[in-house]
C-alpha cells in the first residue's frame, strides 16, 4: 500500500467511519501533531481525542471528500473536505441539525507506513462561529 492509500483509508476508515481499530492501526506510537487544538497536546492522544471525542460526537454522517493529494518522499498533502451533520455539542456548540463543511489541508509524514507526524490548518473555527451565529 502506497502512502497516498493509506491516507486515504485514513480519511475514510477512521475520520469519516469512526474505526477505532483502525486509528490505532494506522499511529505510530512516537505520532506527533504539530498544529494540535490547544490544550489538547501534540501526541497520539491529541488527534485521537480530535476524532472520536470532538468530531463523531458533535457530527453524523461523516464524509470526507479529497479534492488534491501529492505524495514526495514520505510525506502525503491532501486537500479534503469534511461534510457532515451538525448533530450532537460540537467544542461546546449545541446541536444545530445544518449541514456543516470543513476545509482541510495537511501533511503526513509517514513512518513503516505509519501516521509519525502531521502538520495542517483547517476551517473548523469560522464553521463552529457560523454555527454560533445561526
Amino acid at each position: 500500500m502506497t502512502n497516498k492509500e493509506i491516507v486515504q483509508r485514513f480519511n475514510h476508515v477512521c475520520l469519516a467511519g469512526g474505526d477505532q481499530g483502525v486509528f490505532e492501526e494506522l499511529f505510530h506510537p512516537e505520532f506527533v501533531n504539530h498544529t494540535t487544538i490547544p490544550g489538547m497536546g501534540s501526541g497520539i492522544d491529541s488527534m485521537r481525542n480530535a476524532i472520536f471525542n470532538l468530531l463523531h460526537v458533535g457530527l453524523s454522517e461523516i464524509r470526507v471528500e479529497i479534492d488534491d493529494q501529492l505524495e514526495e518522499g514520505d510525506k502525503v498533502a491532501t486537500r479534503k473536505r469534511i461534510l457532515a451533520c451538525h448533530t450532537g455539542t460540537l467544542a461546546g456548540v449545541p446541536a444545530t441539525g445544518r449541514e456543516i463543511e470543513i476545509s482541510v489541508y495537511d501533511i503526513v509524514r509517514l513512518k513503516d507506513g505509519k501516521y509519525i507526524e502531521h502538520w495542517g490548518l483547517n476551517t473548523l473555527p469560522l464553521v463552529l462561529q457560523s454555527l454560533k451565529s445561526g
